[in-house]
């Protein structure tokens, strides 16, 4: 039985965000497949973790622990780090406590693999080093320095873009330092496999992509199209890309889009949303900040709308929201890492034009939801099954 330690920058749970539900899906299928697994994770200010809440089983199964780091930006470290040239978005995870606790389980505990999940706990790779002979795997949720290069290209202050560009360089060279540091990596969608294996050819990779429990993603089979389609965006508003594309969506998209059908209407729903958004004056949009039930607010809706402009890896609302055979609008850095087709599976639009075109399609034609939302779940089924993806990664770890 292969032993794993998962060394997480975020408690899997709760799942508040794509990122935690990504571990999670680890976690349960290496578990189901038989594996030991411990997880150990960073709490944050915006990922804290009350234990008395979790459930007993799971606590039981991965012999939780947590470290609670204050991730929260300070000016003086941050300058520290601006003049030391470091990365003050992996200092930030960086700290005593985590390094005595991992040191501690390291010196009690022989492991096979350590599963790195995220750039952001790549720092504590010299502590297992020096404590362990495991295998170090890192788990790439995105290429990190590239959303932040897409952002520099759509920011228009120019302190801002000069800010972007300077954490993109830090943290491209990070990365770059990382994969002289590891065993193996998985990548998470197929173009970030191509960069990572031509940045470091002669370290291990494969590609794992986000899975999905197929028994908790079963379309409503009763869903009845509708020739005024209920369109919707639901993420966490706290990851800037995301909010970057909702203020793009209401400043470009909506006006154009109410224009040409005034009675369509738009719901934004995620936690940590920021205020400005709830103070919109907008006709028949409705921000509704965190939902109780994600899947359940996504089975109310019929067109899932994800208008990202930077970004890396893969949008695993995206995944969830073709899981649940929705029609999903997005662009193509949104659409970046999944085997979709326009038109097939999903539909692409990159300019406000392109996002009126597509909703106009869905109205006209509303069978085309239909379709497009069961060829997303069948897409799913086929790419994203997490009984799949766990083979092919406990393969993998066998390989190394």
């Amino acid at each position: 039985m292969m032993k794993i330690l998962q060394l997480c920058h975020k408690p899997p749970l709760p799942a508040i965000d794509g990122g935690c539900i990504a571990i999670h899906h680890i976690t349960q299928g290496l578990l189901q497949s038989g594996a030991e697994v411990k997880v150990l994770a960073i709490a944050t200010p915006k990922h804290s973790v009350a234990i008395d809440q979790l459930p007993v089983k799971y606590l039981n199964d991965t012999r939780f622990e947590s470290i609670f780091v204050d991730t929260t930006p300070k000016k003086w470290p941050a300058l520290k780090s601006l003049l030391q040239l470091q990365s003050y978005h992996i200092s930030r995870f960086y700290a005593k406590e985590a390094i005595a606790r991992l040191t501690q389980i390291l010196q009690e505990e022989q492991f096979d693999i350590i599963h790195l999940e995220s750039l952001f706990v790549a720092s504590y790779i010299p502590v297992i080093r020096k404590y362990s002979k495991a295998k170090i795997v890192y788990r790439a949720h995105n290429v990190e320095h590239q959303i932040w290069e897409r952002m520099v290209n759509h920011e228009q202050r120019w302190i801002q873009r000069a800010l972007f560009k300077f954490l993109s360089v830090q943290l491209r060279k990070y990365e770059t330092k990382l994969f002289h540091r590891i065993d193996g990596y998985v990548a998470i969608s197929e173009p970030d496999y191509q960069f990572f294996s031509q940045l470091a050819p002669q370290i291990k990779g494969t590609v794992i992509p986000f899975g999905v429990d197929l028994e908790h993603y079963e379309p409503d089979t009763h869903y009845i199209p509708s020739d005024n389609p209920k369109l919707f965006h639901i993420g966490s508003m706290n990851w800037i890309p995301n909010t970057e594309g909702i203020n793009w969506f209401f400043s470009e998209v909506w006006p154009l889009l109410h224009k040409h059908f005034p009675d369509i209407t738009f719901t934004l729903a995620g936690r940590n949303m920021p205020k400005h958004f709830f103070e919109l004056q907008l006709p028949n949009v409705q921000v509704v900040g965190e939902v109780s039930d994600a899947r359940k607010f996504i089975l109310s809706k019929d067109i899932m709308l994800v208008p990202l402009l930077s970004g890396s890896g893969v949008r695993i609302k995206i995944v969830e929201g073709m899981a649940l055979a929705k029609t999903v609008i997005t662009t193509s850095i949104g659409a970046n890492g999944l085997e979709v087709e326009d038109g097939k599976n999903i539909l692409i639009a990159d300019t406000p034009k392109e996002f009126v075109t597509a909703i106009g399609k869905c109205i006209k034609t509303p069978d085309l939801c239909t379709i497009i939302g069961e060829n997303a779940a069948e897409y799913i089924a086929l790419h994203h099954n997490n009984k799949l993806i766990i083979n092919q990664l406990l393969q993998f770890y066998r390989e190394i």
